[in-house]
């Protein structure tokens, strides 16, 4: 059990955040003895990465509270399928399908993948399916079922009745064109089923019906039960005035919509949410991620190369500072999950709140001895032209019969990321380098020093034979180099794992001739 004090004093920001919210929002919780999370989704692509940020972390932070107080909890995750498409995303089959029907809500959409009765519909099984392998604890909520089923009637009506006081506090944000045109309404075209965002010209606030101008045309509606939706600030600040809602985090770029939100969840007659706003996460040009785009790192593709727990490490990591999110930075967030979990065991109890792990497995990561790094375990793969994981884990017997699957879960988790990762981002972009006369030399100088060493010899003293033979051959100055040089002509790398701790695991023999392989000795 943790000390309160530890609870009370811990920098780890998911107890800073739920310490603010608690301060905040302490009347208001004590009233309905329960906190409401929320995340938002925007099915108009595929689910990403970064969605997934918004539910781990704010699961997190949920985690973190259970052991501060005892209260009812929930957490929300909502998705505007309601939306009316308005561009096709650049990574869908059958484009041709959302191209014919643009300007329609997401749930009218016929699905271009085909296994779904909309493209709506398909996006959001696929962000339920995924979180549900991660075994988050939410209550997937719908637009188009919340409009339709008449569970946002009563907001909507609110809606209306603030409508000048929300009118007020939307238009100052608009160009002068826009101010003539904006209505927080938004229609559904009973003739071609888009959502339009065209100017209301009549309201009647008793019967709960708005005439709106449609090029000239007069298009009258009521607003409830699907028949209109909200304007994005409007709709955002109505489904936290309708859920109750006391926590929702969001991207950087929407800092200005949550404030506006803000103001008009207040005037509706309710205190907003307590709000974190993250940064966002780049791809390798250093270009925001985007659903539409479809750049950075897709969901399934960090699931084939690595663990949830590692994806989990990353979104942990630094919130509020923009990070790059493509397929090199996994191998690094694997090697730092295992380094933590290795630390963990002996650390203090203050150390371990500060740890990310201890969020990650909610208080309780699994102990196990970390063999070796997944980046070690990449160059082995190559250099022992594994394609199976039975074929890997044959050869690691062979020099470590003590190890075991069943013994080292994570070790065995691993093998199959590391092939998968290795086949797909590793040795299309290996890049061998051919040595020079000199190069030459310096190396069959170490593989004569190897041929001295035992199978049996320490990974540190075999570590300062390689460091000794580089300086004996031109490289005293830059010791950088001479191991740039070693991975170059062995893993077709600039980097590599530390060899002396490769070698000892490899083998030595099995290196010696890798070596001779590649200078074909």
């Amino acid at each position: 059990m943790l000390e309160s004090e530890l609870l009370k004093s811990t920098s780890s920001w998911p107890f800073v955040e739920i310490r603010k919210l608690l301060k905040d929002r302490d009347g208001i919780i004590k009233k309905k003895n329960k906190i409401i999370f929320q995340t938002g989704y925007g099915p108009s692509g595929l689910p990403h990465i970064g969605t997934f940020g918004e539910v781990s972390r704010t699961s997190m932070m949920i985690n973190a509270l259970k052991h501060i107080k005892k209260i009812e909890t929930e957490l929300i995750t909502f998705s505007d399928d309601m939306d009316g498409l308005r561009k096709v995303p650049e990574n869908i089959p059958n484009d041709k399908i959302l191209h014919a029907n643009l300007g329609k809500p997401l749930t009218e959409i016929p699905d271009p993948f085909k296994k779904f009765e909309s493209f709506g519909e398909h996006n959001n099984k696929m962000l339920i399916e995924f979180l549900k392998k991660f075994n988050f604890t939410f209550t997937f909520k719908s637009s188009t079922q919340n409009y339709k089923n008449g569970t946002f009637n009563n907001s909507i009506i609110r809606v209306l009745e603030k409508f000048d006081d929300i009118m007020n506090i939307i238009l100052p944000t608009l160009r002068s064109e826009r101010r003539k045109t904006y209505c927080p309404f938004l229609p559904i075209c009973p003739e071609t089923g888009k959502v339009l965002e065209i100017p209301v010209i009549e309201m009647d606030k008793k019967k709960n019906t708005l005439v709106f101008d449609n090029n000239g045309k007069k298009i009258k509606t009521e607003i409830l039960n699907g028949k209109c939706k909200l304007q994005w600030k409007v709709d955002w600040a109505m489904r936290w005035f309708a859920f109750d809602v006391d926590f929702e985090m969001y991207g950087k770029d929407l800092i200005e919509s949550a404030i506006i939100s803000s103001k008009i969840c207040k005037v509706m007659g309710k205190q907003p949410p307590n709000g974190f706003a993250y940064e966002l996460f780049l791809d390798e040009k250093g270009e925001k991620i985007s659903k539409s785009k479809g750049n950075g790192i897709t969901i399934e593709q960090w699931l084939r190369y690595a663990s949830p727990e590692s994806l989990s490490l990353y979104m942990y990591q630094n919130p509020k500072r923009a990070k790059k999110l493509y397929p090199d930075v996994v191998p690094k967030a694997v090697d730092e999950y295992l380094s933590l979990i290795e630390k963990y065991e002996n650390q203090k109890e203050k150390e371990k709140l500060l740890n990310p792990v201890w969020h990650i497995h909610n208080g309780s990561p699994p102990n196990e001895k970390i063999v070796m790094p997944f980046s070690m375990l990449l160059n082995i793969v190559g250099s022992s032209n594994a394609k199976t994981k039975e074929v890997l884990w044959k050869f690691i017997k062979k020099f470590h019969s003590e190890l075991d699957p069943k013994n080292h879960k994570i070790l065995d988790e691993l093998t199959n990321y590391a092939i998968n990762y290795f086949t797909d981002e590793v040795e299309p972009k290996k890049k061998y380098k051919k040595p020079n006369d000199s190069e030459q030399k310096a190396l069959k100088n170490l593989i004569s020093v190897l041929k001295q060493v035992s199978q049996d010899t320490p990974a540190e003293e075999i570590q300062t034979k390689i460091y000794t033979a580089g300086k004996e051959n031109g490289y005293s100055k830059n010791l950088r180099d001479w191991f740039k040089l070693i991975y170059q002509v062995c893993f077709g790398e600039e980097n590599g794992p530390r060899m002396g701790f490769f070698i000892s695991f490899f083998g030595v023999k099995e290196t010696i001739d890798l070596m001779e392989k590649k200078l074909k000795i």
